[in-house]
């Protein structure tokens, strides 16, 4: 049985991920670590936890860690994830990365978005981007792997077929999602502030979110052609789920019916993607590892309409796929 450490313990999607590890049958948690001072319980940060996990939270150096645990999933943020992981990769573990930090292939791109010099750039463009509906066969012996972001996992699971199947121009896409205000973390924020969100819904970051150039490299890849996307998200006063409607144009006449069939066909057998003939909302993938997509014509173009929870599929319940596919387990264990 695999020893786990979870880095960065505080926020909503370590939360996620003690929950589903705690229900695993193969995963012991070992070590959670934060900067608090005086180690609190976990329970005392999460309360949801009492009685479930006799954990305190610990500020420990990587070599500490790497000495508890064998499998690390990291939930600091971007930067800082990357200053410490090339040690506990060095300490023997296997991690598993929420933040931004390798999913990127360039360094320069990375510097652009994210606005700082990687702490590991030679090991960009080596890690597998971790979204087993595109890159299962990658994931097994990777000791590194990069846990997608929620709004790209909503996107890309959406657009991929298409582009595989070379039915839509590559060039002209539209991604437009709404996401609960659990997306925008735990720390407090104006934006996040009750009163300023509570029965608003606002656009933020037009033209400048870190995750367009992630939808665009994976896309690109799957389709092997240049993508580009005009992506918009807007914050939605609803704890948590994503909701993307992509927009794209045909190459050649494309009927409804067999938009669905390419997503039916391409999704036959993954057990987390749901190609529905209705209109999916956030509510039907809530709390699951579940993505719902659909397709509609509209005008000669295409529409998907995609719907995940940006705190399970969109961060740790993926992570726990991975966790199960690197570790040669039943990629569902703990997730259904």
């Amino acid at each position: 049985m695999p020893r786990v450490a979870v880095l960065g313990a505080t926020g909503y999607t370590a939360l996620e991920l003690i929950k589903i590890l705690l229900r695993h049958p193969e995963a012991e948690i070992v070590a959670l670590t934060s900067r608090q001072e005086g180690q609190p319980p976990v329970a005392m940060v999460h309360p949801s936890l009492n009685g479930r996990l006799d954990l305190r939270l610990e500020d420990l150096a990587p070599a500490e860690v790497a000495a508890r645990a064998q499998c690390v999933f990291s939930c600091l943020p971007h930067g800082a994830s990357a200053s410490v992981i090339p040690a506990l990769l060095a300490g023997g573990c296997r991690v598993i990365d929420f933040s931004a930090d390798y999913r990127l292939n360039s360094a320069e791109v990375y510097a652009q978005w994210y606005g700082q010099k990687h702490p590991d750039a030679e090991r960009l463009g080596k890690v597998v981007y971790g979204l087993p509906e595109l890159f299962r066969e990658q994931i097994p012996p990777s000791s590194l792997v990069a846990n997608p972001g929620c709004y790209p996992t909503s996107a890309i699971l959406a657009l991929a077929p298409f582009l595989k199947a070379g039915v839509i121009d590559p060039q002209t896409i539209i991604v437009d999602s709404k996401s609960g205000v659990s997306g925008a973390g735990r720390t407090p924020k104006l934006t996040t502030h009750y009163p300023e969100c509570n029965e608003s819904i606002s656009v933020y970051n037009v033209g400048r979110h870190r995750h367009t150039p992630e939808i665009e490299q994976i896309l690109t890849t799957v389709g092997g052609r240049t993508v580009e996307v005009i992506f918009t998200p807007h914050l939605t006063p609803m704890d948590r789920g994503i909701l993307t409607t992509t927009y794209s144009q045909p190459v050649a006449e494309l009927s409804e019916e067999r938009a669905m069939q390419i997503l039916r066909d391409f999704y036959a057998d993954e057990p987390f993607v749901r190609v529905v003939d209705h209109l999916p909302g956030t509510k039907d993938s809530m709390n699951s590892n579940f993505c719902d997509v659909t397709a509609r014509i509209v005008r000669g173009r295409l529409l998907t309409i995609s719907c995940l929870d940006n705190l399970i599929k969109g961060a740790s319940g993926a992570a726990v796929q991975n966790f199960n596919l690197m570790y040669g387990f039943d990629e569902t264990l703990a997730l259904l």
